[in-house]
């Protein structure tokens, strides 16, 4: 019963990929892989494997450049020296998995599972992890990170932006603008006691860094936070970089460009 299920599920795996991308020995590879869940050094160019289950699945040293493996299962799956250059990996979940000298350059991760993830050694270069979850800080610039958290609070998605922005924090302490930012998102979820905490921290730092700009919108900041009228801000229309007025202008200074 098994067999035909395998057979089945590698085909319509295939089916939409170009001719020269279903060669008998991509094929077999696929097949191979699906049924042992073992495809060592394979040769897996530009297959689909969308919404795999490959979980614990050794893939060391296989071919994988341009796959599709979007929101596929890889976790605990062994990629040690994979090659996943420009291969999607978008929603994956890619718990405890080991891409140890990988090649991700490239590789779509947006929104993929990251958590305890092995990257030593791989090849990082131009990869998107813009939404992904437990992201490794060693893998990323404070500045990233902040860049990930505005355009997750612009989007209305609050918690993960707080998160971004406390990783930003976590890898440069004296980032004044990832405390201004998170002060923000904390002020637009009506948690105004991190708010304020954090605009003060903002304020400090920028006084520290002789930052007059940084220092007068934390200040104008903190008089928002403590003025009645705030109360009255919406979580049912977020608008991170309006809805405090000049703030925006300020918070997009520390954007990488």
């Amino acid at each position: 019963m098994k067999k035909p299920i395998i057979a089945t599920a590698a085909f319509l795996l295939t089916i939409s990929l170009p001719v020269t991308a279903q060669a008998a020995n991509n094929y077999e590879a696929i097949k191979k892989l699906l049924a042992n869940n073992q495809c060592e050094n394979c040769n897996l160019r530009n297959a689909g494997l969308v919404m795999a289950d490959l979980s614990g699945a050794n893939l060391s040293g296989a071919d994988l450049s341009g796959a599709n493996l979007s929101r596929a299962n890889l976790s605990g799956a062994n990629l040690q020296g994979a090659n996943l250059q420009g291969a999607s990996l978008f929603g994956a979940n890619l718990t405890n998995a080991k891409l140890d000298s990988a090649n991700l350059m490239g590789a779509d991760l947006r929104n993929s599972y990251l958590m305890n993830v092995a990257l030593t050694n791989a090849n990082l270069n131009a990869a998107n992890f813009q939404g992904a979850v437990g992201i490794p800080l060693q893998i990323a610039k404070p500045e990233e990170f902040y860049a990930w958290g505005v355009a997750a609070a612009e989007k209305g998605n609050l918690d993960p932006a707080i998160d971004y922005f406390s990783q930003a924090i976590a890898l440069k302490p004296e980032y004044a603008g990832a405390y201004l930012a998170r002060g923000v998102a904390s002020y637009q979820k009506l948690d105004r006691k991190s708010a304020i905490v954090d605009a003060q921290q903002a304020a400090k730092l920028f006084a520290e860094q002789k930052n007059a700009e940084g220092i007068q919108t934390a200040q104008a900041f903190i008089l928002e936070l403590t003025t009645p009228h705030s109360e009255t801000v919406s979580k049912g229309k977020p608008n991170f970089m309006n809805f405090v007025g000049s703030l925006g202008s300020m918070l997009l200074q520390f954007l990488p460009f």
